[in-house]
């Protein structure tokens, strides 16, 4: 890890509130956000840390923001870095958003392998890189097992990974309200969840739940990651990187997509640069030209 940046004397305050937040401050927290996530920080977010970071602050009893850099700059801040990350990472996704990728996903990914994984002579492998609190590795399972019931009999896996370990342990517990579910069609609704009458919260079936798993994964760093996949969805993640990252991570996937495995990303995302050798296969879905692993 660098460095902390020198800190100026009296420095006018960035976001005025209970704690002095400098702009010095908020370069150090943009800074050492990238070196551990590779997310980019504009300056236009400045509101948005201070806000969350206070929060941490109060918790751990410290006085001001040059306390927690120190703390979280230092060996001793191992645990604390984490605890920045889950604050500083957005969250934001729902059930079978972007519904075409999980058309396509089903008629042209799923479909064809079907037979073959029923009976023995082949696997299916799935991974939502970036799942967040669970909807979209769900969303996946649902979809899967509208042509495969009997999935969690079969050699059917589904990898999801996140930086945030509070988004995982939510994905894990597979506990969501009312409002949460309501874009699940009522047929898998009815089929895939089970109702808590005291509650009103929905969890989904020890089926769905038994086809993915749940692990904590930095996309800048190592990839204790297995293919081939047979479709990786990375969607609205790499849109907080900035360009050299996001080729990088195009990169990464390229070689562990199967043959036929397609890749889903975001509306606003484009593989480009030296990851060029994407060949799209509908709307923001691609395959890798080089066929992925055999």
């Amino acid at each position: 890890m660098s460095q902390a940046l020198a800190r100026k004397p009296d420095a006018p305050a960035l976001v005025e509130g209970e704690f002095a937040f400098t702009a010095n401050d908020f370069a150090q927290i943009a800074q050492l956000l990238y070196e551990q996530a590779g997310i980019t920080l504009s300056d236009s977010k400045s509101t948005l840390v201070y806000s969350r970071l206070a929060k941490r602050l109060r918790a751990l009893g410290l006085a001001s923001f040059a306390e927690y850099i120190a703390l979280v700059s230092s060996p001793a801040g191992d645990t604390e870095r984490g605890a920045m990350l889950n604050a500083l990472t957005t969250n934001v996704t729902r059930f079978f958003r972007e519904p075409h990728h999980f058309d396509h996903l089903r008629d042209q990914v799923l479909a064809p392998r079907i037979a073959a994984v029923k009976a023995g002579r082949a696997r299916m492998r799935l991974w939502s890189a970036g799942c967040s609190t669970g909807q979209e590795p769900y969303s996946i399972a649902m979809t899967v097992l509208s042509l495969l019931p009997d999935a969690p009999n079969l050699d059917v896996k589904i990898l999801a990974t996140d930086i945030d370990t509070k988004v995982l342990a939510t994905g894990r517990e597979a506990i969501y309200s009312e409002e949460l579910i309501s874009a699940i069609p009522p047929e898998a609704r009815n089929r895939w969840l089970e109702k808590d009458r005291a509650s009103g919260d929905w969890r989904m079936s020890a089926a769905v739940r038994s086809l993915v798993s749940f692990k904590e994964l930095n996309l800048i760093g190592q990839w204790p990651v297995k293919g081939p996949f047979d479709a990786i969805f990375c969607r609205n993640v790499v849109i907080y990187f900035d360009e050299p990252t996001q080729e990088r991570i195009w990169s990464r996937f390229a070689p562990l997509l199967g043959t036929e495995g397609r890749m889903y990303i975001g509306h606003s995302e484009r593989v480009a640069g030296a990851a060029g050798q994407w060949i799209s296969d509908g709307l923001t879905v691609y395959r890798h030209q080089a066929g992925g692993a055999r």
